[in-house]
């Protein structure tokens, strides 16, 4: 089995290396192919505007001046060229991506386009900041993520589907579990504006995550995270709100 990995937080994260040890757990044959820099928020952008440049940093390790999802084009469509990746990994982002997050995540993003292109592909996210201490426990997510990739890739995956899967903040002997999840909603924003001034007086401005506790219903990856488990949810390409289009359709076929 081939394994392109990925991520959006840089070829030189600690999560970029600990998904790598995760993906050798399955396979021999694994590439590397992620942002020469943090792409943390970018979503599913690709580079149109400016061209992009490929580093070689060691075999089989490459960086990318561009986002996560032009590294897995890059991998798929160039380095990889004609032998396509059998699997996609995409993290382990630092911190957990749930809720909105999964629509600024490139994280997320670069399993999207992996799915896109018809490859099996996985997010992976190791949480901080929700019951647990300073520092991020790498080792939560390298400890619990091969036995639950091997499980999703018996399971298969339908057309269109990927996984997001996020691992609480605790040590691997306290996971409690696994929960197949839906994806959580925060009741506020989740960015503030926040105004600073330059030493000429000049405004300028950061966008500031906010620290909140959001609310925990069950069945979705905040109570999972919140309940030290370990949050699997499946995302679909597909963004339609069938429910709202049928109520749409007999809007307007009552429309002379």
């Amino acid at each position: 089995m081939r394994v392109l990995i990925t991520n959006d937080d840089g070829i030189h994260a600690p999560g970029l290396v600990t998904l790598e040890k995760i993906a050798r757990s399955l396979s021999d044959d694994v590439i590397v192919i992620a942002p020469e820099t943090d792409q943390s928020g970018v979503s599913h952008s690709l580079s149109l505007s400016t061209p992009l440049r490929l580093r070689r940093v060691e075999e089989g390790r490459y960086a990318v001046s561009g986002t996560p999802t032009d590294c897995v084009l890059m991998g798929v469509q160039h380095v990889l060229k004609g032998r396509p990746p059998d699997l996609v990994l995409s993290g382990v982002n630092r911190g957990q991506n749930i809720a909105e997050d999964v629509t600024y995540s490139g994280t997320v993003a670069a399993a999207m386009e992996g799915t896109v292109l018809g490859i099996p592909s996985i997010a992976l996210s190791q949480a901080y900041g929700i019951g647990g201490g300073p520092g991020l426990r790498w080792h939560c997510a390298e400890y619990h993520a091969p036995g639950v990739i091997r499980r999703l890739l018996a399971h298969g995956f339908a057309k269109g589907t990927l996984f997001n899967l996020n691992f609480p903040d605790c040590e691997p002997d306290e996971v409690a579990g696994v929960t197949v999840t839906v994806q959580g909603q925060r009741d506020a924003a989740i960015v503030e504006v926040v105004e600073r001034q330059d030493y000429r007086g000049g405004a300028y401005y950061w966008l500031a995550p906010r620290r909140e506790t959001p609310p925990r219903l069950e069945g979705t990856d905040i109570a999972a995270l919140f309940n030290q488990r370990i949050s699997v949810t499946p995302l679909h390409l597909n963004l339609t709100d069938v429910p709202a289009m049928q109520r749409l359709s007999d809007v307007f076929e009552t429309v002379p």
